[in-house]
């Protein structure tokens, strides 16, 4: 009676031990089992070169029924047995010159204490540029191999810039996840391609799709710290609705330690990948009252930009974060003016950008000291990797000359006068501006060296302060290192200390091998100097490129200030001039051997070729502006007419219809009570868009130029209660950017109002309001004609929108 039981747990028995010995022989080498297998309280490690590990065996009894049958629980997977939790913090915008740590004036207590406990490094470097870094920084690649050539609003179709990480280049976020880590991302993205800020996804170059099981961020380059872009995993979120007063620097630093709180309480023993990238010191320039009022009182800048960058160099020498025989490099008095060249109100004005710029760098590194203490109040800093990155490349220098009370302005290239300038000096940093500061400052920050951010070919541009704890691990407290490394050897770092491989498969796919050096070797004291395990490195961002290579490092001259935004016009990029630098013996890029070392240079030249050629930095183009508008694979790509039919916001404009530099008509067929009012379809807000609305009962279409302006038409008498056409028709001046047109309202066919304006937005209407109908979120385009959230009391039957050709050239 029971020989059908007794044969077929015997089948599953031989079954299960032939599939557990197979299993077994691939994976034993690199798993450490804990606790009774097949108990709910097993874990275990996995091999961690190809992710995820195949399906375990069930290694239970199963018979006819539960009685004969014995359950059996896959175990928990968990890293590596003593792998430490994972802090990693990048700030934003930042230079060598910024923080205390490294000579600045800026007090940044926070960075100072994990240096104290830990090492401070002083030849660790980015490309120069935002999403390169962060894509380099995440995935351990140079930012080519990973399509982040340049910024991803500019991406192009060639492999290295298409903005497009590729599923063959597995973040350390997936490699952590997959080996048992619970991971988070919080602050700014700038990896996922603009053109998939979309509903619709795809959501697999999102950072929940590249690893990270949560996100509390915005998307973009840059956001409003008061009304950002921000998500929550893919959900848009709005907590300043509840809160008037939010900031996002302390929201983001408010939600990890909440998220960091929750973990401890439901799962202590599971070890955390944070990784925790605030958007300052990025533009806009918007800390709290509070820190710019405390850094006033410190007077910090009245001296001027050109005694900060000799203060700055003093407290590098003293500190012995540049070598005793360093040479502060020249100021660029061919580029810009000397402190004692400016006007009263100049200098005024300056000063009052630098203190907000220094506000919000201090502001950042207290809330991030607030994350850092709630790991220690959990009693979780003794087993925590931080690794605290000040700036993802050097200070910016894209506020102009002159600084600029809104940056999208400056951002495309439009400076703003003193004297207009100085009408928002009581408001420059708080949620009436969106500043950013004047490029001498920019310059003063990345002291000693030269240039700024977007220069690859210089330390100014790359060149960062980054400071490494980790306690009972890193004895040489307070320590100094030399050697040259890169942010793509931040990943292997981290699965070194965690003993964690890099993957050769992930998800089924084949893995690019990791470009980066593990630093590891640099928390012996014994290798306080040793010699670099990273004798090369290539650098390129907008035709700007050098070489390292065993001390000597060759670079080209850039031909125009990056603050200039490539409105001016490029040599062509494979013209560049050269320089050669001895490195070893000139650590601020001071003295050009280029004239007396030709061969030298070639030799140099040759070895950034034979990089650029295996790493994808070809083709080079030293393009800007273009490249924003150059047509992207989204949804709206190739469309000229949209139609929509309900009220909804949030629409990234990346995906709307984009209205610069053609001509274009909205036409809304609505449906009016008597005195209507509300917004019918806007794209952007106080600092640039268009909004056509109705206010009692009027048609109006505004133009906001990036708060320069308004252009405003507007309907003489109210529309009656029914039905009606509204049409705004544009006809553009072109061809080329930014150039004026004209625009027609009409209402049920007839003209009711004209006008022409002289200029349109360039190239960027917004970076981080969106496209909405019947509704206005964020901030309103004329703040004079109604506020958020100015719903359409009406009925929307339909808004269309027709494109015209690009204008653009």
């Amino acid at each position: 009676m029971n020989m059908p039981g007794i044969v077929l747990k015997v089948t599953v028995r031989i079954v299960a031990l032939v599939a557990a010995l197979l299993s077994s022989a691939v994976l034993a080498s690199a798993q450490q089992v804990t606790g009774t297998p097949g108990s709910p309280s097993a874990t275990t490690t996995v091999d961690g070169r190809y992710l995820p590990n195949p399906p375990a065996s069930f290694g239970g009894e199963i018979g006819l029924s539960s009685k004969d049958s014995k359950p059996y629980w896959q175990p928990n997977i968990v890293p590596p047995k003593g792998a430490p939790n994972i802090l990693l913090i990048m700030t934003d915008d930042a230079g060598y010159g910024v923080s205390s740590t490294f000579g600045g004036v800026i007090p940044t207590p926070t960075l100072d204490q994990v240096a104290a406990d830990g090492l401070r490094y002083t030849q660790f470097h980015s490309t120069a540029l935002c999403s390169p870094t962060r894509a380099a920084l995440i995935t351990g690649r140079n930012h080519h191999s990973v399509g982040a050539g340049v910024v991803l609003e500019q991406a192009t179709g060639y492999p290295g810039y298409d903005g497009v990480i590729g599923v063959d280049n597995g973040t350390i976020g997936e490699i952590l996840r997959q080996n048992g880590y619970a991971t988070s991302w919080f602050g700014k993205n700038h990896n996922t391609p603009s053109y998939q800020y979309s509903d619709a996804g795809p959501f697999d170059q999102w950072p929940i799709g590249m690893g990270f099981e949560y996100f509390y961020g915005f998307m973009g380059g840059e956001a409003d710290q008061h009304r950002p872009f921000l998500f929550r995993n893919t959900n848009q979120i709005a907590p300043w609705e509840q809160n008037p007063d939010f900031n996002l620097i302390t929201g983001m630093a408010d939600d990890a330690v909440d998220h960091l709180k929750k973990l401890n309480a439901q799962a202590p023993e599971k070890p955390f990948f944070v990784y925790y990238v605030p958007g300052a010191s990025h533009a806009p320039h918007q800390p709290t009252q509070e820190w710019v009022d405390k850094i006033h009182a410190m007077h910090l800048f009245d001296g001027g930009w050109n005694k900060l960058r000799e203060t700055i160099f003093a407290n590098q020498q003293r500190l012995g974060v540049v070598p005793k025989d360093t040479q502060l490099t020249p100021w660029p008095q061919d580029l810009l003016k000397n402190w004692d060249q400016l006007t009263a109100d100049e200098q005024k004005l300056f000063i009052r950008q630098a203190e907000v710029f220094a506000a919000y760098v201090a502001y950042t590194d207290h809330e991030i000291g607030r994350v850092i203490q709630a790991v220690k109040d959990m009693g979780k800093l003794d087993n925590t990797l931080i690794i605290y990155i000040e700036g993802d490349n050097g200070t910016s220098s894209e506020g102009t000359p002159n600084g600029t009370p809104f940056d999208l302005a400056a951002l495309q290239g439009i400076p703003i006068p003193v004297a207009d300038q100085m009408k928002f000096y009581d408001a420059w940093g708080t949620a009436a501006t969106q500043p950013h500061m004047a490029v001498g400052w920019a310059w003063a920050f990345d002291t000693p060296f030269k240039w700024v951010k977007q220069v690859a070919s210089h330390f100014g541009g790359t060149r960062q302060g980054m400071a490494i704890s980790w306690p009972g691990h890193i004895a040489d407290l307070g320590g100094i290192r030399p050697q040259f490394h890169h942010m793509i050897d931040i990943v292997p770092t981290i699965l070194e200390v965690t003993g964690i491989p890099a993957p050769q498969m992930l998800n089924g796919v084949a893995q690019k091998p990791i470009e980066g050096i593990s630093m590891a070797y640099t928390f012996d004291k014994a290798n306080a100097n040793a010699p670099s395990k990273r004798d090369t490195q290539y650098f390129e961002i907008f035709g700007n490129r050098a070489i390292y290579h065993d001390g000597w490092l060759a670079a080209t001259t850039p031909p125009e200030g990056p603050w200039f935004m490539g409105t001016k016009a490029m040599p062509d990029v494979l013209s560049y001039k050269w320089e050669l630098y001895n490195i070893a013996k000139d650590y601020s890029e001071n003295n050009d051997l280029a004239g007396q070392m030709p061969d030298k240079l070639k030799e140099m030249q040759e070895r950034f070729l034979i990089q650029a050629e295996k790493y994808g930095v070809l083709p080079l183009d030293n393009s800007v502006l273009p490249r924003v508008l150059s047509p992207k694979p989204s949804y709206v790509a190739g469309r000229d007419f949209f139609v929509y039919s309900a009220e909804l916001s949030g629409i990234a404009s990346s995906n709307a219809p984009n209205i610069l530099a053609r001509d274009f008509t909205i036409t809304a067929d609505v449906e009016v009570p008597a005195d209507g009012s509300g917004m019918i379809v806007t794209n952007g807000g106080k600092f640039g868009g268009f909004g056509f609305y109705l206010v009692s009962g009027k048609p109006i279409f505004t133009y906001n130029l990036l708060s320069l302006a308004k252009f405003r038409w507007e309907g003489a008498t109210a529309l009656a209660a029914g039905k009606h056409t509204i049409a705004f028709d544009f006809k553009y001046d072109g061809p080329g950017i930014g150039k004026g047109g004209t625009g027609t309202l009409t209402v049920d066919g007839q003209q009711v109002a004209t006008q022409q304006i002289p200029h349109t937005i360039p190239a960027i209407m917004s970076l981080d309001e969106t496209f909405d109908l019947g509704v206005d979120t964020r901030t309103g385009v004329n703040d004079s004609d109604y506020q958020v959230p100015f719903k359409f009391n009406g009925t929307l039957e339909k808004v269309s929108v027709k494109l015209g050709p690009s204008q653009m050239q």
